[in-house]
Parts: C-alpha cells; sequence; structure tokens
C-alpha cells in the first residue's frame, strides 16, 4: 500500500528513558522525509509534540486533532498544518481514524493504550482493514503483547487476530512492514459458525 497518513498515538510525557524522546523524533523526520502526513492528538507536549516538531522541521505536513477542553488547557500544538478541535475525546479518535491510512503506537498511559485499543477492535470487527504499527522502543510494548498472547491462550482472542500488530523496534522497519500489511480475515467471534 501507498501511505499517505499515518496515525500517531503515544504520550503527552516524555518517558523514563531518553530513547523513547528519540524515537518519537526520528518518527516524525522520517514520515517528513517519505512525503507522509502525520496525524496526531495535537498537543505539543511529550512524545507527541516531539514527532510533530520533528516532522515540520523535516518539512512535512502535520495535522493535529484536540478536543476543545485540552486546547483550552493551552497544550494545543498552535503551529501544526492544520488544527481540528472536536467538542470529544469520541470526535477526536473517529476524525484521526478517517484522516489516516494506518496507524502506530509509540511508549505511552492509558490514552495511548486507549486509542490503540479502540483502532485494533475495530480492525477485529472490520470496521476498518489499515494496518496498526508498534514502535517497540526498548521492549516497551512486550508486556502487553504477552497480555494480549495470554489473551489468546485462554480462548477470548482468536489466534489470527495476533496478525493485527506490525512492530518493529525501528522507524524504517515499521514504516515497511505497514505498507506490506494484508487485513486480516478471522471473524471475531470465536466458537460460532461465522466468517
Amino acid at each position: 500500500m501507498t501511505l499517505r497518513s499515518v496515525c500517531l498515538f503515544c504520550g503527552s510525557a516524555s518517558g523514563a528513558s531518553p530513547a523513547y524522546l528519540n524515537a518519537a523524533r526520528a518518527f516524525g523526520r522520517e514520515l517528513a522525509r517519505q512525503g507522509v502526513t502525520l496525524v496526531y492528538g495535537g498537543g505539543n507536549i511529550g512524545l507527541m509534540g516531539a514527532a510533530a516538531d520533528a516532522a515540520l522541521e523535516a518539512g512535512g505536513q502535520v495535522i493535529g486533532v484536540i478536543p476543545e477542553f485540552l486546547k483550552a488547557r493551552e497544550v494545543a500544538h498552535l503551529g501544526l498544518t492544520q488544527l481540528h478541535v472536536t467538542q470529544s475525546m469520541h470526535e477526536r479518535k473517529a476524525l484521526m481514524a478517517e484522516l489516516s491510512d494506518a496507524f502506530v503506537a509509540l511508549p505511552g498511559g492509558f490514552g495511548t493504550l486507549d486509542e490503540l485499543f479502540e483502532i485494533v477492535t475495530w480492525a477485529q470487527l472490520s470496521v476498518h482493514a489499515k494496518p496498526i504499527g508498534l514502535l517497540d522502543v526498548e521492549g516497551f510494548f512486550q508486556p502487553l503483547l504477552q497480555m494480549v498472547r495470554h489473551m489468546a491462550e485462554q480462548g477470548f482472542i482468536r489466534p489470527a487476530h495476533l496478525e493485527l500488530f506490525c512492530q518493529a523496534d525501528d522507524v524504517p522497519t515499521l514504516l515497511t512492514r505497514i505498507e506490506d500489511y494484508r487485513p486480516v480475515t478471522a471473524s471475531k467471534w470465536l466458537g460460532l459458525d461465522r466468517t
């Protein structure tokens, strides 16, 4: 597939390791280098701000989507190519999904996981067939992937749905895997004769 835009989910904090900030900047720069628009939550802080700044500094296009209540707290990035302001978090996630050809998660907290698992659930339910990537900086996502495998082993997720995640520990490899992604076609419902 040809990527035109990638949605980034990541922390509004910088995290404990300098590697997280370095990865966010590398992600933004690489998208700009490839001419791919960065779509993200519109903030000017943490990993999200670092990725946006790096993409802009490298000449890239960056679209932010932020709810009004967060913009009012003065965390909106005002130097973006475009900034969309929504009324709610739900509208924010829906618009980010609509504007993006793929999704990538970098390290983050509850908000990152919320966004990631909503978009994975939509893929599982065939609401979309877009690639979902994990930039596994210093093994950040390994405990999460272990939990996902455990859910599959315990009969709550089809093993085929483990393939919903593309993963790599460096940006160019991850973007290549996203471009090569083939949608998973397994039904979500376990134990039912549905296709």
